[in-house]
């Protein structure tokens, strides 16, 4: 069964989930609205809300920042992958470790590394930099990296990107993590430092590859092969008119990667 069927007859499309893909959704909305005149719905009520309501027939995309569970897999739900997303883990410059294992990684925001000279770095007290519990990032690392294991309590907690990467610019000790498209910030007159993980940098080439191990992808969901104007604003937001700002909010674009292109709907 084809979700969008009853989208296209009252001019409207109900996107629901990850509130870490909801800025992409957000402005694909705008962007495809403006193009086609279908007002598209789009409400952040985490991923497993979106992918129930795809589920039960009350959204018509889900957006996810997470893989489907066994349970959900047993629906005919079909992925669209739209973005790669890699977390960085970063240093100040003046830092001189050379890099960190993932359970080196994890035991630094255990709370049981507490000094970089544990890790081959210098004499200096770790200050463990993290995010708020609202944060898509954070709840990403905690899946990828901490497997189960308890954040430090301790640690600095801060609200968003941009001042993680500032506190850790100007704080030689300090370790946070951030997504890789904005390890290098334009906008920033500070500079911070990714550590490679594992032996391998954080790159987009190495997130892409599936080399780098903090990585993730950002997934749509639909009751089987898009259609209608489900496939039409999934092919908008996989479209040369989003790759930009997909990569602004700090994601590499998958491009074309759409179930049933040729069948389901004519994207322009």
């Amino acid at each position: 069964m084809g979700c969008g069927g009853g989208a296209s007859a009252s001019h409207a499309l109900t996107v629901a989930g990850s509130t870490t893909v909801l800025p992409i959704a957000e402005m694909a909305a705008e962007g495809f609205e403006a193009k086609t005149g279908t007002h598209v719905l789009v409400s952040g009520l985490g991923s497993s809300a979106g992918i129930e309501a795809v589920t039960n027939g009350t959204a018509d995309i889900a957006t996810s920042s997470r893989e489907l569970t066994a349970e959900e897999a047993s629906h005919e739900l079909v992925s669209t992958v739209i973005a790669h997303d890699g977390i960085a883990a970063i240093v100040s410059p003046e830092n001189t470790v050379s890099g960190l294992t993932t359970e080196q990684l994890r035991g630094i925001y255990a709370g049981q590394i507490t000094n970089w000279s544990e890790v081959g770095g210098p004499d200096l007290a770790i200050q463990v930099v993290n995010r708020d519990e609202a944060s898509g990032t954070r709840e990403a690392f905690r899946s990828i990296v901490m497997d189960g294991t308890p954040f430090d309590r301790s640690a600095a907690v801060l609200p968003g990107t941009g001042q993680v990467r500032d506190v850790v610019s100007r704080t030689p000790g300090a370790i946070g993590y951030i997504s890789i498209g904005f390890v290098e910030s334009a906008y920033a007159s500070t500079h911070v430092r990714a550590l490679p993980i594992d032996g391998v940098e954080a790159s987009e080439e190495t997130v892409e590859s599936g080399a780098y191990p903090i990585s993730r992808e950002l997934y749509l969901f639909t009751n089987g092969d898009p259609k209608g104007d489900a496939y039409d604003y999934i092919s908008y937001l996989l479209s040369p008119d989003m790759e930009q700002t997909i990569r602004d909010a700090g994601y590499i674009p998958a491009l074309d990667s759409i179930p049933g292109r040729g069948e389901g709907g004519d994207a322009q």
